[in-house]
């Protein structure tokens, strides 16, 4: 027999761990897991090492992998670490959770110790609990303080106190402390009494009670007060100073209006000093803007607030204790702002839910301000309002309350401040803070003052209630004192007393808190059966703080890590293959997680290869769905896996979203979503019933079978109920579609089955039913029904009149009349016959005697025969869903005046128009006007008018003398108007905008502002503060004009200037600027100068002012004064001087001002001609017979003319003379002299007499013996510098001749000779290589000979190689540029060190500086590092190739055969010579009778012979990355006859799963005498390499390479080699096995490791390419 491969099982694996729980003492406690393996693993819980039973209060419930520890009624003993252990035949794994019981908050202590009873003994044992807290206390200094507080707890809990969160015996004072045990029996107590208390000792006192199961503190206040002085006995004494007089100067401090002032100092002393701060020689109390306090370093601090003038003076701090006392002073100066208020604020006070106004007045009243409450801003709302009058800025706080209270300011721009108090008077005397900051453990105190003494007050936080062991009161004073607050202590603290309340944001800083250190000694063990063993130690220091471990995964390749638990204790951790979602290779990192942070994580060292074990967590299902609906097959896998789905046999490919099964119509869609896995069947048939569905991945096969039900019939539309309306008339149609065609359906309307008539038609049409109504009428209003097989559609119809529309009136119509008066309401709509409604007041109006209504045709009336006031209001005329409305007044008679019905005031300026109305209840009724109680008479100025019911009194334009109170009189009745006229505010007519001023200095400026009165009074203004007339300031006023001169205006006059008239302002900003600086002479700009060279040259100009500064230029670029230009500055003048000009100092000069600039052309005469070498005559020439002669000399100009002269006589050229000119040099050349060019030679320059001349002599005669008197120096030069080769001869004037290699030289641009008297040198310029030599100087019968050697120079690449990637296939060139041209095979190309091999594929080629090599259609084996070499210089770089995309060009396709046939699968790849693998069901196909595997070129053939139908599957073929899949389907032969039935119960089966080696052996069977036996043999699977190395590793010489495989099975044997040799253990290699997984590990990499690695695993291998980078 031959075995499949078997599941070993699965060690547990923890779905869902076990959460932390925190319950109240009494409560229940449940801690949950998931846990799932298989076997399934035996669960029990244990707590401190100890394994739990079941009891009273404790059980473990199960529910499926669900697994629970319940416990009840919870005590603080129960807390603790719980740790849930699961345990099966393949492993353990354990999870932990702590349980923390929390202790129910006290209850508030009663007032009487006494009727407190305690727990009775053996009650329980418990944290302590505060019975009695200390109580906040307010002495006088010299008093005896006691705080007391009692505890209960069990055990009896230790107590102690702190004093400001310092140890009593860590006080720097605590000698008066004394510390009384209470009595005993009445629980744990201790009193802290302070005698002859001392200012010092105020603070917070804090008792601490501990025991075992807990910690409570509670608090109190202390203040300790400074005695009131007693007045002196005589009052006629001067009262003693508070203070010693000074003995030094004070410190002085400067501060800004507004800003704050703060004085600190630190005084020591023993005992503690006491502090008092005083001001100008009087004591100092804490106010709104004083603040007084010790901060966190023991210094005392007074803060004064928004400081103002009133508060500079000196400020002292006066310590002293019995010893002795101390003085310290400083003294506060205070900076006031420019611009200021014309009027501050002033303190106001105001009572609670009044108001409280402030008001200050600005300069101008452009001026933006904004409100403040300290450093709040506020905005403009109901409860503060905001009002701006022309200057004055006010402030309106409503409804005042004890928040309220406190410090405003109002801010102009640049932080100009005025400052008031406001005081709120209350029950509240002293509120609390706005805000108190108050770092985590520290004690936070709050205080509040209340005007009544004795009064209870509540104290709250975020509107719940605090406990009464916090709170404290004495006399008038409410104390509330948090001890060690937290960060659930923050929230709005809220003091109540009746109505009245204060609030403060109470905010507690987190101290920052170093987060713990990482694990160390984290370690990885690979462990067998898909597991991997995690091991560390805590960290080194512990932290304080509780902690857990945090363990993460990461898979290779991926960036993202992923939390895989978390624990409370180091130790080991067992991960298996189950905790992970896919087959991968997983890397593992820790760290330590505290309520203070996040320690750095630690990494493991290495990975681990997991995979996934998949079981069913919830299986296929039978699905029976009805004829055309889609069907639905899921079930949920314990992991993300791929997996196959089956149609009766046939795999359906799940590659694409969508398929269809062939050849019928039957279509389907695969889905996968995390663990879930669904098959959707669309629009099955009746003909698809009962096919079988299956699904298959590793370790799951599940089937089910769908079920196809006749279809019944259903709605298809509407599917919900319709609503409809129509108006009467209307053709209303109702359809109602079913599902079947021509399938009997009955309308009912209102639960009645409709009858067909004229006005109702019932049609049907296939699957769709109507119902029609021609002309729909009000009475077919209703709800129809479409009813069949006990389905129904919906409809509800409704039938409506048209709509009603109202024609008049369209607007609001009001009717006023008098008692008994007939009044008629008028309503016209475009329809005779539709109802109309009357309302009066919301309620219908019915007729009566009183209400008449009537109809003509479209008008409806309502009349009121005898209109009374209580019939009068609002009226409506409605029709359908319009409306008119009327309001109706009825007036009684006994009241003429309908308006105005109170006083009137109105306020005019002067020349307005003033219109004063009265509205009466009849038209003719008259009336009388007065002013002040006299009758008035129309006028031009006064008239009266009259219009229906209303009367007016016109002031056409008011004036001043018109103000008084008006009365409109008729009978006894009147209407008062009291017009108060003003003048107009002035306005400034000109400028409207703001002007902008520019003059220069000395200029008069004029600034002039037109008003609109001409007796308006001005005030002007300069950067905010007002401006006093002067001579340097000129007022003016001409009537409505008023003008600011400036006579002669200075920079300094330049500002911001404002013209207030009260209600408006003008602006002008002026700007004066110095005068132009110009340039007075010379007066032309630009002049023409011609000076002698060498010789003197002076350009000078002058300035206005005399102090202008000016620059000199010359040809553009500017000049600075050296000794051979210099510049001078003498009042107005400015001078440029040339002691010594030369002709190159000719050019353009220019003299420049800020403003203007004068150029100078000056230009140098040049000299008359000269001789300049030789200066002098040089004396005779000796030559001999032959040799050459050259007569030179050399002018002061280039370009003069010469005359050559010989005895006299002119010289011409020819006759073996010539005459040259080079430059301003001048040369007689005689090529080979003679006894007849013996003579004087004269150069003279022009033909003028007396011009200069210079002469030679020439004497010719034979020379005497020529020999050589030094010799040559052998030179070394590198390639392209020059080479001087030098020698004497004697004579001076002989000839020498120069060789190189035996020829003469001709003398060139490379190659030069020079003589000076008796030397002579030849010189080779820019050496080349090939100038290397021997160089020979020859003078008569001698010569001289010296070796020239040329050094290359170094050839270096500028452009270095680049690495380079390509793919395999494709051309590659790398390319090199040089800093020179290099000759021919100057450069080398090397790959791995080593010259190129001969290939060709290979080219190199040269383009002057650049290098390049080709490489053409790369392979894997060409990558690798090369380089190019030159004589001086080396680059490198790698060539990276990538494989060749592997693509199937014709994939596999499905075979489906009969029983005992053959399947042929064939395949073609995109490229030749793959090896790759035949599979079948998952495992490897090896050739043999059965199996024939071929490849031809791109094409693989995989011939399966014999085959049954067991060998139906799943086959593939593998190549790398590449996967290919068919499905083999082998179908049952038909047989020709049957073999007779086996009778039941006679067939006995044997089935052994998951086989093993060990199981081989004999099989028997007994029943009774008779038996049989087999021998079952196990073959071994073959070993396969699971994981593969990658192809390619790249790694650093001297560093470690590892190269991994893994195997089909543990145990498996593998082999190593490289380059076909195989490798032994030992200091180089290392070969490791764990489980599956085999590797190789090379020490200390170097260059000559790199090659071609093999690891062999029965028939597989595995080939890895090892690249070494580097030296």
């Amino acid at each position: 027999m031959k075995a499949g491969s078997g599941d070993q099982g699965s060690p547990p694996c923890f779905l869902r761990f076990p959460r932390p729980v925190r319950v109240v003492s009494g409560a229940e406690a449940e801690l949950k897991c998931v846990v799932l393996g298989e076997p399934p693993p035996i669960v029990v819980w244990e707590k401190g090492g100890q394994q739990l039973a079941a009891s009273d209060r404790l059980s473990f419930p199960v529910d499926g992998a669900e697994h629970c520890l319940l416990l009840s009624g919870a005590l603080p003993t129960d807390a603790g670490v719980y740790v849930c252990r699961a345990r099966n035949s393949a492993g353990e794994a354990y999870a932990a959770a702590a349980v923390t019981v929390l202790e129910p908050p006290a209850p508030e202590p009663e007032p009487q110790l006494a009727e407190r009873p305690l727990p009775p003994p053996g009650a329980g044992e418990g944290p302590p609990v505060f019975l009695t807290g200390p109580r906040s206390q307010w002495v006088l200094r010299g008093a005896e303080v006691v705080l007391e507080c009692q505890v209960g707890g069990l055990p009896a809990p230790t107590l102690y106190w702190e004093k400001d969160g310092m140890a009593l015996d860590e006080v720097w004072d605590s000698s008066h402390f004394s510390l009384e045990p209470g009595r005993a029996g009445a629980g744990a107590s201790l009193a802290l009494r302070i005698l002859a208390a001392r200012l010092p000792d105020s603070g917070v006192y804090v008792c601490h009670a501990r025991n075992a199961h807990g910690h409570a503190r509670a608090g109190a206040l202390l203040q300790v007060q400074q005695p009131p002085e007693s007045p002196p006995e005589d009052p006629d004494e001067a009262p003693t100073p508070v203070v010693e007089p000074l003995k030094c100067a004070p410190k002085t401090f400067w501060v800004n209006e507004g800003k704050h002032a703060k004085f600190r100092c630190y005084v020591m002393g023993k005992p503690e000093p006491e502090i008092e701060w005083h001001w100008e020689g009087r004591p100092l109390l804490p106010d709104r803007r004083r603040l007084m306090y010790r901060d966190r370093d023991g210094g005392f601090v007074l803060k004064v607030l928004y400081c103002q003038a009133k508060d500079r003076g000196l400020y002292v701090c006066a310590a002293r204790n019995s010893a002795g006392q101390t003085l310290s002073a400083v003294q506060l100066h205070v900076k006031e702002p420019r611009l200021r208020f014309s009027r501050p604020l002033q303190d106001v006070e105001g009572r609670e839910h009044g108001i409280a106004v402030l008001e200050c007045k600005v300069p101008n009243s452009r001026i933006p301000t904004a409100w403040f409450r300290e450093d709040q801003r506020l905005l403009p709302c109901r409860k503060y309002e905001q009002i701006e009058e022309g200057t004055v800025r006010r402030l309106i706080i409503h409804r005042l309350k004890a928040d309220d209270d406190g410090v405003y300011l109002c801010e102009m721009r640049g932080r100009v401040r005025t400052v008031a108090n406001v005081t709120v008077k209350g029950p509240i005397l002293k509120r609390l803070p706005r805000k108190l900051d108050v770092f985590e453990g520290e004690n936070a105190v709050l205080l509040v003052e209340a005007r009544e003494a004795g009064v209870e007050g509540r104290w709250s936080r975020d509107g719940e209630d605090l406990p009464a062991t916090c709170q404290s009161s004495s006399g008038h004073m409410h104390a509330l004192v948090l001890p060690g607050v937290t960060r659930e202590d923050a929230g709005e603290v809220t003091f109540s007393l009746g109505n009245s309340r204060t609030t403060t944001l109470l905010r507690v800083k987190c101290i920052k808190h170093s987060p713990p250190g990482p694990p160390v000694l984290a370690e990885m063990f690979k462990g067998h059966r898909n597991t991997v063993l995690l091991t560390w130690k805590p960290p080194d220091p512990t932290p304080e703080t509780a902690f857990i471990y945090r363990l993460e995964r990461q898979e290779v390749g991926s960036e993202d890590w992923v939390q895989c638990f978390s624990i409370e204790k180091a130790g080991a951790v067992e991960v298996p293959g189950d905790c992970v979602p896919t087959e991968g290779d997983y890397r593992f990192r820790v760290c330590t997680v505290s309520e203070h942070g996040r320690s750095p994580h630690v990494v493991f060292h290495g990975s681990a290869h997991l995979v996934p074990t998949a079981r069913l967590v919830a299986g296929l299902e039978e699905v029976q769905v009805y004829d055309g609906e889609d069907a639905v097959f899921s079930l949920d896998l314990s992991t993300v896996i791929q997996g196959t789905w089956f149609l009766n046999g046939e795999e359906l490919k799940s590659n694409e979203p969508e398929g269809q099964v062939g050849p019928g119509p039957l279509r389907y869609r695969v889905e996968q979503r995390g663990l879930q896995h669904r098959l959707i069947l669309q629009a099955v048939r009746h003909q698809d019933s009962g096919a079988l569905i299956g699904f298959s991945c590793p370790g799951v096969q599940d089937s089910a079978a769908l079920t196809i039900q006749e279809s019944p019939v259903h709605i298809l539309s509407p599917q919900d109920k319709v609503s409809l309306t129509f108006t009467t008339s209307d053709r209303v149609v109702l359809t109602c579609e079913l599902s079947r065609v021509d399938f009997p359906a009955s309308w009912y309307k209102d639960g009645q089955q409709v009858e067909e008539s004229e006005s109702l038609v019932v049609k049907m049409d296939g699957r769709k039913h109507r119902l029609i109504l021609p002309e729909a009428q009000v009475q077919d209003s209703g709800e129809f029904e479409c009813r069949t097989e006990g389905v129904s559609a919906f409809f509800s119809v409704t039938v409506q009149d048209p709509p009603v529309h109202i024609v008049a009136p369209r607007e609001h119509v009001f009717v006023h009349a008098i008692t008994s008066e007939c009044v008629m309401l008028t309503c016209e709509v475009d329809r005779e016959d539709a109802p109309v409604h009357w309302f009066k007041d919301g309620q219908e109006v019915e007729e009566s005697d009183f209400v008449l209504l009537e109809s003509e045709g479209p008008h409806h009336r309502l009349v009121l025969p005898s209109a009374q006031p209580s019939i009068g209001g609002e009226f409506q005329c409605v029709a359908g869903d319009e409306r008119a409305y009327f309001t109706v007044t009825i007036t009684d008679v006994s009241s003429w005046i309908v308006y105005p019905s109170g006083k009137v005031y109105v306020a005019a300026v002067r020349l307005e128009r003033v219109v004063l109305t009265c509205e009466l209840c009849r038209p003719w009724a008259e009336v009388r006007w007065t002013k002040d109680g006299e009758e008035v008479v129309e006028s031009p100025t006064l008239l009266l008018q009259k219009e229906d019911t209303v009367r007016r009194l016109v002031l056409p334009a008011v004036q001043l003398e018109d103000s008084g109170e008006y009365l409109c009189e008729i009978d006894d009745e009147s209407a008062s108007f009291t017009v108060t006229v003003t003048e107009p505010p002035v306005r400034i007519l000109y400028p409207r905008d703001e002007v902008t001023l520019v003059a220069v200095s000395l200029e008069c400026v004029v600034l002039m502002c037109e008003l609109s009165r001409e007796d308006a009074p001005v005030r002007w203004y300069k950067d905010g503060l007002e401006v006093e007339e002067s001579e340097a300031l000129v007022l003016e006023s001409d009537g409505p004009r008023r003008r600011l001169v400036l006579p002669a205006a200075q920079p300094q006059d330049g500002g911001e200037f404002v013209c207030d008239a009260g209600d408006d302002s003008a602006f002008f900003t002026v700007t004066v600027t110095a005068p132009p600086e110009r340039i007075v002479h010379p007066a032309a700009r630009s002049l023409d100068l011609q000076f002698r060279a060498p010789g003197r040259v002076e350009l000078r100009c002058e300035v206005a002012p005399a102090g202008s500064q000016v620059r000199w230029y010359k040809d553009g670029l500017e000049v600075e004064a050296s000794e051979a230009l210099q510049l001078g500055a003498e009042g107005p003048t400015r001078t440029l001087t040339l002691p010594h000009a030369q002709p190159e100092d000719a050019g353009e000069y220019v003299c420049e001002t800020r403003d203007e600039a004068v150029t100078f052309n000056v230009s140098l005469a040049e000299p008359p001609v000269q001789f300049l070498a030789p200066e002098a005559a040089p004396g005779p020439l000796c030559v001999a017979p032959g040799e050459p002669v050259v007569l030179s000399c050399e002018l002061s100009r280039a370009g003069a003319l010469v005359f050559w002269s010989h005895n006299g006589k002119p010289v011409q050229t020819g006759e073996g003379l010539e005459l040259r000119a080079e430059g301003p040099r001048r040369v007689l050349c005689i090529w080979a002299a003679d006894l007849a060019h013996a003579g004087l030679y004269t150069c003279q320059c022009g033909a003028a007499p007396g011009a200069p001349s210079l002469s030679f002599t020439v004497q010719v005669a034979e020379p005497p013996l020529v020999k050589l008197v030094s010799e040559l120096m052998p030179l070394t030069v590198h390639e392209g510098d020059d080479a001087t080769f030098r020698c004497e001869v004697s004579p001076p004037d002989a000839d020498i001749t120069w060789l190189r290699n035996g020829v003469v030289i001709t003398p060139g641009p490379q190659l030069e000779t020079t003589q000076n008297g008796s030397s002579r040198t030849l010189t080779v310029r820019s050496c080349r290589l090939e100038d290397a030599g021997t160089v020979t100087a020859r003078a008569g019968g001698t010569s001289t000979s010296a070796r020239l050697h040329v050094r290359e120079t170094e050839l270096l690449f500028l452009r270095r190689l680049q690495d380079v990637r390509a793919e395999e296939g494709q051309d590659v060139c790398l390319e090199v540029e040089t800093g020179r041209v290099g000759a021919a095979g100057a450069v080398r190309w090397v790959r791995g060190g080593a010259p190129l091999p001969p290939d060709s594929r290979l080219s190199t080629a040269q383009d002057g500086h650049v290098f390049r090599l080709f490489i053409h259609s790369v392979v894997l084996a060409d990558q690798g590092t090369y380089g190019c070499e030159s004589h001086h210089d080396r680059t490198l770089a790698r060539l990276s190739v990538r494989p060749k995309q592997l693509r199937v060009l014709r994939p596999l396709e499905d075979v489906t055969i009969i029983e005992g046939g053959n399947a042929t699968f064939q395949l073609e790849l995109s490229q030749e010579g793959v090896t790759g693998e035949w599979a079948r069901g998952g495992v490897r196909l090896q050739p043999g009778p059965k199996c024939q595997i071929q490849a031809e070129g791109p094409t693989h053939h995989l011939v399966l012979s014999g085959l049954g139908l067991a060998d139906s599957g799943c086959i593939s073929f593998t190549a790398d990355t590449l996967r290919c899949a068919a499905r083999l389907t082998v179908r049952e032969a038909a047989l020709a006859s049957l073999a007779p039935p086996i009778p039941p119960g006679k067939k006995h089966i044997l089935v052994l799963s998951e086989l093993r080696a060990e199981d081989a052996g004999e099989v028997r069977f007994q029943a009774g005498p008779a038996q049989s036996v087999a021998q079952l043999e196990v073959e071994a699977l073959p070993l396969q390499m699971r994981r593969r190395p990658p192809r390619e590793k790249t790694v650093l010489v001297g560093r470690r390479a590892v190269l991994e495989v893994t195997v089909s099975r543990p145990g498996g044997q593998v082999c190593w080699l490289r380059e076909g040799a195989e490798l032994c253990p030992g200091d180089k290699y290392q070969l490791r096995s764990h489980g599956p997984t085999h590797s190789l590990v090379i020490h200390d990499v170097r260059p000559e490791d790199q090659g071609t690695y093999c690891c062999r695993a029965g028939q597989d291998s595995a080939y890895t390419r090892l690249l070494v980078e580097g030296e």
